[in-house]
């Protein structure tokens, strides 16, 4: 299989991203990316007809066609208290949650 992004690059992302994978998370999402950048790439290789239109497969959505939006209406819960019952911790019926650290990124 083609590495199409290579140790370097996965690192930097990772480092972009902030994130803290292990040894073994790495490797298995650096492999499970290049997998499907792979499939992009076979796909890519189906030979087409130049005649034959990206979207010609698709579903035309014209106004003609498709039906309208719904109206955007607002129904409240009939039971708000059950939904914040279910918060590890509520005070005055909002939901608490831990503060977040914040640091500078350089």
């Amino acid at each position: 299989m083609k590495e199409y992004i290579s140790r370097e690059t996965f690192d930097h992302m990772v480092n972009l991203a902030a994130l803290e994978l292990g040894a073994e998370e790495a490797e298995y999402l650096l492999k499970q990316m290049n997998q499907q950048l792979q499939a992009i790439a076979e796909l890519e290789a189906i030979p087409l007809d130049a005649e034959i239109s990206a979207t010609l497969h698709g579903v035309h959505y014209t106004p003609e066609t498709s039906p309208a939006p719904r109206l955007d209406e607002w129904l409240p819960y009939p039971d708000p208290d059950e939904i914040i019952a279910q918060a590890p911790n509520s005070v005055d019926h909002y939901v608490v949650v831990p503060d977040i650290p914040h640091t500078t990124l350089d």
